[in-house]
Formats: structure tokens, C-alpha cells, sequence
């Protein structure tokens, strides 16, 4: 039968036969097809081979068998503050009281524009990262920039932007009301950063639940005095974390409490535990874009000697004949997905393949 694949996926079945996993197409298709009636074996991605980086190289201490304590400062309700922890430092976020939520953005020390993105953090580590999920930036750098060294409590939030002064009004005809967005805004102000340098949080201490209807809810908490979030700067960064200013929902069991923030110059210890950094080439710097310049002006006008280039374009089909044996049909007829493709046979088997390879893969 006929299987129509983009030159991209036909790249990753190719791979697949390059690695030995199968003789040829046909071949990749029938395991295909076994492996998802009777279930996916787990395999390296083919062809993948990517750097490591040497981050502690950059540290500007030498670890001893102790942290070392550089700074500490109280948080009090209605207040944040940017710290600046360097590539192998500890920020600590502790509770004082219990059950208060903590707003905190992140932005590389060396180039402000590297900030951390909570839609990749989100996509990679789940909706609560934990105790051995990274902090990543946004594309196109995509670098790790913190690791969550040590989290007792388990309740960090990805999926609620931060609280702000129009929310407030808006909802409770509040004129003015402690809130994340103008708390962050200040604390970076320090920095030389405007408000809109803000961006979306990485909730520490939000306990947060998806329910059936897909609608995403803040529940209460349950978070010990003694509870701390310990994060593990692999670059230089600038770490902004505030008290989360709603006392009017369960965010923090209706009150504003203080917290307690450290940086501590990390033992090796604490290192040894971080997992290694890949380096891959799609990950860009600004020296690689096309458009290298930050805007000043901030009004927006075409340019009238764009000529757009996009990658990978235009979109390419191969068409390949595959035969399929006869238990190899009955496999197909099994587990077509008829809800989706009807009686289309090659989009489901493309369906098929696709699927097994991507969860063979990962």
C-alpha cells in the first residue's frame, strides 16, 4: 500500500534503518505495527549525538564539602527581590509561617532578553516540576538555566499566570491591591527592567490541580514551616522571587506571609548532583539570528527589503509503496484509528508508525 510521508518524517524512519533497526521501510512498518499491538520497546534516538556542557568550568568558587552562606534576606508580604546567583549558587525560598506561595522570574545576568520560559519548563518536566527538573529559557536559546536541587514540599504551579493590579480590579473593584506583576516590576526595577521585562512565573508552594471539564484550579495547600525550594544556578542568572500578593483566593489560605530567601555558594555535593547539559545546534545565541539588533523603536513597520527564508521549505511528500504481509494488515485493521481516518488506511498506518516511533524513542 501507499504510505505518504513528508521528507522530515521520512528523515526518521531513514534513521531508524541507517541504526540497524530494521532492513528497510517495509520492515520499519511490520515492527511498527508489532510493537504497538503488543508493546514499544525503548531504543536511543538514531542519529542524535549532541555536546556536553562543561558549565562548572564557569564557577567562581572552588566547592569545599560545606555551603557557604552569601546572602540572606527576609521577604516581607507585598515585597520581592532580585538576587544575583552565579553558575554553581543555591537560591533558597523558604517558609517562615507555612502555606505562602511565591512568585519567581529568572533572566540570564549576561543578556537580560535569555529569560526563563515556564511554557518549555512546562512541556518538559510536567504542570508541578520538582526535585530534578531544570528552569529552561525560551527558544531560541532553550539553555538550562536553574535545577531544582531540593523540593519537600511539591507544590510548584506552571499553568497560572501571575496576579496582577487589573485582575484585582476588574474582579473586586480593588484601586490598588498587592500583586506579582507590579511586585516583580519593582524588584527588577533595580535591574534597569520595565514591567513589560516581566514574565509568566514558576509558582513555588501554588497547589494547583486540572480538572475533568479541562478547566486548571487553585486549591488549597498544606505547606510546613520547615518546607524550602532549593534552586541550582548552572548559569549566571538574576533570580526575582516575590510574595505572592493574593490573600483573596486559596493561593496562600487567604493571608500574606514572609519568606525567608538564601544564597549559599553550592558544595560538591550539591554539584555532583546535577545532571549533565546537552548542547544541541538549534539552540541560538543572537549572533546566529537574522535579525541580530534589538528594537529600540518600539513602534512596529514592515520592511520593505524582507524576503522571508523559512527552513525546511517548501514542504516535500514521498510516496512510498510498502507491501504489507497479511498479519501485517490484520495489525493495521486492529488498530487503525477509524474515529480519525475512517476508512482511510494510509493515513492510519502513517498514524501508526509515526506514533511508535516517537514513543519508541523518547
Amino acid at each position: 500500500m501507499r504510505l505518504s510521508l513528508t521528507s522530515q518524517q521520512r528523515e526518521l524512519l531513514d534513521r531508524s534503518i541507517l541504526a540497524g533497526e530494521a532492513a528497510d521501510i517495509a520492515d520499519l512498518v511490520s515492527l511498527a505495527l508489532r510493537e504497538t499491538s503488543l508493546g514499544v520497546s525503548a531504543r536511543p534516538i538514531p542519529g542524535v549525538s549532541p555536546t556536553e556542557r562543561a558549565w562548572r568550568d564557569d564557577l567562581a568558587f572552588n566547592p569545599g564539602a560545606e555551603r557557604v552562606a552569601r546572602q540572606e534576606h527576609r521577604l516581607l508580604p507585598g515585597t520581592g527581590k532580585a538576587f544575583e546567583v552565579r553558575a554553581g549558587q543555591i537560591l533558597r525560598v523558604a517558609q517562615v509561617d507555612g502555606d505562602q506561595c511565591a512568585d519567581l522570574n529568572v533572566f540570564s545576568l549576561d543578556d537580560y532578553r535569555e529569560a526563563m520560559h515556564v511554557g518549555r519548563t512546562r512541556t518538559l518536566h510536567g504542570i508541578h516540576p520538582g526535585e530534578g527538573s531544570f528552569l529552561w529559557s525560551a527558544p531560541p536559546r532553550e539553555r538550562a538555566m536553574m535545577f531544582v536541587l531540593s523540593d519537600d514540599a511539591g507544590l510548584n504551579d506552571t499553568l497560572f499566570p501571575r496576579c496582577s493590579a487589573a485582575m484585582y480590579e476588574s474582579i473586586f473593584g480593588f484601586a490598588e491591591h498587592t500583586n506579582c506583576a507590579d511586585m516583580q516590576a519593582e524588584a527588577q526595577r533595580e535591574y534597569g527592567l520595565t514591567p513589560d521585562d516581566v514574565h509568566d512565573s514558576f509558582n513555588l508552594f501554588m497547589a494547583t490541580r486540572v480538572n475533568a471539564d479541562g478547566s486548571i484550579e487553585v486549591v488549597h495547600q498544606h505547606t510546613p514551616a520547615d518546607s524550602y525550594v532549593e534552586l541550582l544556578a548552572v548559569m549566571d542568572v538574576l533570580a526575582v522571587p516575590n510574595v505572592c500578593g493574593n490573600d483573596i483566593f486559596r493561593t496562600s489560605n487567604h493571608a500574606l506571609r514572609p519568606l525567608d530567601v538564601t544564597v549559599f555558594d553550592a558544595a560538591e555535593a550539591d554539584l555532583v548532583r546535577v545532571p549533565p547539559l546537552q548542547v544541541h545546534r538549534a539552540q541560538r545565541t543572537p549572533a546566529d539570528f537574522a535579525q541580530p539588533e534589538i528594537r529600540t523603536d518600539r513602534r512596529l513597520a514592515r520592511d520593505p527589503d524582507y524576503v522571508p527564508h523559512f527552513p525546511r521549505t517548501p514542504v516535500t511528500v514521498d510516496d512510498l509503496e510498502v507491501e504489507l504481509t497479511d498479519a501485517d494488515t490484520a495489525l493495521l485493521l486492529a488498530h487503525a484509528r477509524r474515529d480519525l481516518y475512517g476508512d482511510d488506511d494510509e493515513a492510519a498506518l502513517r498514524d501508526i508508525v509515526l506514533s511508535w516511533w516517537v514513543q519508541s524513542h523518547a
